[in-house]
């Protein structure tokens, strides 16, 4: 592929890690953030510490503070911010973007309130004019291991393939690889909804369970998580995929996640608010818990773990009483929808 010119919005360590993957592509590459120390210490360091303590950047990747100027003439934007964000960020796209582009989102999420997927909010915000079809990149991915150039396969999803195979060739290389998919529904619901499982393994982990509570969680989380994506109108198949159930093993047990750190914390009694001041991250599974709560009760989707998750997180229920009233279930079909 051509040299393409790409502005990634976020300077977190997925975006920054992205940004390297585009960077060794051979791609023009800017960096755009809110926070001026990091965008100086990008710039005049190539580092990134508040993620990455032993990550020297490629000093070709240049950060900005000014959001018009880092649009400029590029043919390509990728959202990696904060979902509480996205839509403030994307009205602040359209305002000042002046040609179109190919806008991407690598965040998993879905918004409060509205319920709504990362991609519907884009599609609301950005213009028709300025945009072709969104494409969302997600899959089973850690930051601290793509940074440091590990093997990792993900996807690529689009309504329109086209767009799809575009952004494909734009990140694939010989350590990081996309599947294309148009399932986007199913893309975006299972990299949202699966940091919900990662919370509950999290937790067990840290009451002291072992690997069949684990195996437990990961499985029937998959197949609550699975229903709602379908009832929203996901093909089931997608979830047996790379953004499904690939994403759900790396998240669900791995230190790496903070979704699994904020569980673990859970379990082992630490209190929710020095959980997210400890973490100094977006935990995105704490939020996304309570929209996935709200549309199973809406939609008539039954979600024990997620109504457990959500009764320990918002109603501060016990966690031992949540686990031993899940125990405690009626009986039903492994395969019943």
């Amino acid at each position: 592929m051509t040299k393409q010119r790409i502005a990634v919005l976020g300077p977190g360590s997925w975006g920054t890690a992205l940004a390297q993957v585009l960077n060794d592509n051979g791609h023009d590459v800017r960096i755009w953030g809110n926070i001026p120390e990091q965008i100086d210490e990008i710039n005049q360091n190539h580092t990134n510490t508040r993620y990455f303590k032993d990550v020297v950047l490629d000093d070709n990747i240049k950060a900005y503070k000014d959001l018009k100027e880092a649009l400029d003439q590029v043919t390509a934007v990728l959202f990696v911010v904060p979902t509480k964000v996205t839509r403030l960020v994307a009205k602040q796209v359209a305002q000042v973007l002046d040609h179109q582009v190919t806008i991407m989102h690598a965040s998993k999420g879905l918004e409060p309130d509205t319920h709504k997927r990362l991609s519907e909010i884009l599609e609301e915000e950005i213009p028709e004019n300025l945009r072709h079809d969104i494409v969302v990149v997600s899959g089973p991915s850690h930051a601290e291991e793509t940074i440091v150039r590990d093997i990792t396969l993900i996807t690529s999803a689009s309504k329109d393939l086209t767009q799809a195979e575009y952004v494909q060739k734009l990140f694939s290389n010989h350590y990081f690889r996309l599947y294309t998919n148009t399932d986007v529904i199913g893309v975006e619901t299972a990299g949202a909804l699966k940091n919900i499982i990662a919370v509950g393994a999290g937790i067990l982990h840290g009451l002291g369970y072992g690997d069949n509570a684990k195996a437990a969680i990961i499985t029937r989380g998959l197949a609550e998580i699975t229903r709602l994506g379908v009832k929203l109108g996901a093909d089931p198949l997608t979830y047996s995929g790379l953004s499904g159930v690939g994403d759900l093993i790396v998240t669900g047990t791995s230190v790496h996640s903070r979704n699994w750190r904020a569980g673990h914390a859970l379990g082992k009694g630490q209190d929710l608010a020095s959980i997210e001041q400890d973490m100094g991250m977006v935990i995105e599974g704490l939020s996304t818990t309570k929209v996935a709560y709200e549309l199973a009760q809406e939609l008539g989707v039954y979600m024990p773990i997620t109504t457990a998750i959500y009764r320990v997180i918002y109603e501060h229920a016990d966690i031992k009483t949540s686990i031993l009233n899940m125990m405690s279930n009626e009986f039903r079909p492994e395969n019943e929808w």
